[in-house]
């Protein structure tokens, strides 16, 4: 095998490990960044708007800061305001 080649292998192998580690480091800290669906979607961000009394839906994530989900509202004055839910789409905090 060619001194190239072995390279090669060796930088293919090295990314494919950083990646499995970066994937290990997700699914430990539980943020996945995956957006909501369905009657999650639904149930989650009318708990949020009605919880910080309206606005534009920018983003929603399940499993995001140690919540089961997470809504980024922005409010008519502008300002951002993320809503963390449990998983029976009770507030449990929020981050402005």
């Amino acid at each position: 095998m060619t001194r190239q080649r072995k390279l090669l292998i060796a930088a293919v192998a090295a990314l494919a490990l950083l990646g499995i580690g970066t994937g290990a480091v997700m699914a430990v800290s539980g943020d996945d960044d995956r957006p909501l669906q369905g009657n999650a979607l639904e149930r989650a961000t009318a708990a949020a708007l009605d919880h910080v009394g309206g606005g534009r839906i920018i983003e929603t994530e399940i499993g995001d800061d140690g919540a089961a989900y997470g809504v980024e509202i922005q409010r008519s004055d502008g300002s951002v305001v993320e809503v963390n839910l449990d998983q029976n789409f009770q507030v449990i905090g929020t981050e402005g």
